[in-house]
């Protein structure tokens, strides 16, 4: 014990005593350079660009539909903790990507990298950014809830679709894809409540009044699943649904 505090004291004592520690501020000055207000103001943008992105991805791409049908489908099976969530959104998140790499590419040649380049003004360039998701949006936004937009909105009649701003058609498509993906989903319910019926009928006709259906139903309706090989018909009707609408 004394070998061992006599070999900590020494380390102890040649510690640094001096240890700075660095400082961060951030302070507002005064500047007459219009080319620093106009890096600041495009810096302010990024960030509320990053800050709103979560809301650009589940309002302006298929995301909704997809995570929507896939919490549908754990409804319909029972195993409403498997898979977990976090998996799922996952899932959805590649799924997105892989539909929107399209309108993500075309954003990025026509937007992104000309305003790097410095060959367009911003303005264009963020014409150029949303044009492909706006393309997206409008192919996939019925007319009647468009048109419902258009009409909340009020103003004049808009004479192309050029003119429909992107707030009008944002919440559009997101009613629109909410739509589908309750459709899917209620498919999706139908076969597996048909199964929980013929097997609470079974059961009560056996006289199995105290036994659960679910507990019976839920590996039944796994096992049918897994035979009819569910994911990839999910995913398949899914990307159809989206790609070819």
């Amino acid at each position: 014990m004394l070998l061992l505090s006599s070999t900590v004291l020494p380390a102890q004592q040649q510690l640094p005593t001096n240890i700075s520690i660095p400082k961060v501020s951030l302070s507002v000055d005064k500047t007459e350079n219009s080319s620093d207000l106009v890096t600041t103001l495009q810096i302010l943008a990024i960030i509320t660009v990053l800050a709103l992105a979560p809301s650009i991805l589940v309002m302006m791409t298929c995301f909704t539909r997809i995570i929507v049908v896939f919490h549908f489908l754990k409804q319909a099976i029972g195993t409403t903790t498997q898979p977990p969530t976090q998996v799922l959104t996952g899932l959805a998140l590649f799924l997105t990507f892989f539909v929107m790499q399209p309108a993500l590419d075309k954003a990025n040649k026509e937007g992104i990298q000309p305003y790097m380049r410095e060959e367009i003004t911003q303005q264009q360039a963020l014409t150029n950014v949303m044009q492909p998701f706006r393309e997206f949006m409008l192919k996939h936004t019925r007319e009647e809830d468009l048109g419902l937009f258009i009409k909340l909105n009020g103003g004049d009649k808009p004479k192309d679709i050029n003119e429909v701003s992107t707030w009008t058609i944002i919440p559009a498509f997101t009613i629109s894809e909410l739509r589908i993906a309750f459709q899917i989903g209620f498919l999706l319910f139908v076969p597996f409540l048909v199964l929980d019926m013929i097997i609470a009928s079974t059961l009560m006709s056996l006289g199995m009044f105290l036994l659960p259906p679910q507990l019976i139903s839920m590996p039944i309706k796994i096992l049918l699943f897994i035979l009819v090989d569910g994911w990839y018909l999910i995913i398949d009707s899914l990307m159809r649904s989206i790609i070819t609408p």
